[in-house]
């Protein structure tokens, strides 16, 4: 299904993240303010096809662009007269994810890949990403249902990063982990029912990293497949930390680690 962009502004910072996008769409009355003026000069620098449309046309598109936002909303979407319809993600076979990973630790003895188990905010997915791409990992691994998967809003919070990672989509984490074992990875699950801390924990090597649902955290079949657990320590008065927060401090602790 064709992922939609509606709006002028989140439209163009579509644009300026490096969303691969297929075509936009204006309505043919729409005025060419400064915001306009700056989206056209983006889709031609990008060679984004640009497309005029009736009113009715851009009503259309609206609805699938926001099919459950209420008529109003709707109309007053249209009337900014701008849509764009993205191109699908390029994802990758987790294959492709541990044959970066293998030429990583030929070139320097380390690998990181991070698993999302069934993340469901798609900002907190962009900021894994962001994180995950600074250190150097070779991928991330999301589940291809009941999962937050990459759209607009991962590109606008992973500063175009995701751009630049492999992520492989897989029916089952369970299963995916013990292809990540056989590949001769350490599977850490990131806890905060872990009795170990971060720093107490061995992260040298190849390592996949486990990062848990946003309510509910690791899930327990996918904690009892993995090799090690551990968590941050936490000594203020709010107990808990955004899992994107979380995963930077243990992506970090894992380059440290390896550093050298």
């Amino acid at each position: 299904m064709a992922d939609y962009i509606e709006g002028k502004r989140p439209v163009l910072e579509a644009l300026r993240s490096g969303m691969p996008i297929e075509e936009v769409f204006l309505s043919d009355n729409l005025e060419r303010d400064t915001l306009v003026k700056d989206l056209l000069r983006k889709c031609k620098q990008r060679d984004v096809r640009v497309t005029e449309v009736s009113r009715t046309r851009m009503e259309s598109l609206i609805a699938k662009a926001a099919p459950k936002a209420p008529a109003e909303r709707q109309r007053k979407i249209a009337a900014q007269g701008v849509v764009a319809k993205a191109a699908p993600f390029p994802y990758v076979s987790l294959n492709e994810v541990i044959a970066l990973a293998d030429e990583r630790t030929a070139a320097c003895g380390r690998a990181l890949i991070v698993i999302c188990d069934h993340l469901t905010d798609t900002g907190n997915l962009g900021a894994i990403a962001r994180s995950a791409e600074c250190v150097g990992a070779a991928g991330l691994v999301i589940p291809n249902k009941r999962s937050a998967h990459v759209t607009a809003a991962t590109y606008k919070s992973s500063a175009g990063a995701i751009a630049h990672l492999k992520v492989a989509e897989v029916p089952n984490i369970a299963r995916a982990l013990d292809q990540l074992k056989n590949a001769g990875f350490w599977v850490v699950a990131a806890t905060e029912h872990a009795e170990p801390l971060l720093w107490e924990t061995n992260m040298e090597g190849r390592i996949a990293l486990v990062l848990g649902n946003e309510q509910s955290g690791v899930s327990d079949l996918v904690r009892k497949n993995c090799d090690l657990e551990c968590r941050l320590p936490l000594e203020g008065d709010v107990a808990s930390l955004n899992v994107a927060q979380a995963a930077t401090a243990f992506m970090y602790e894992w380059l440290r680690q390896n550093h050298g």
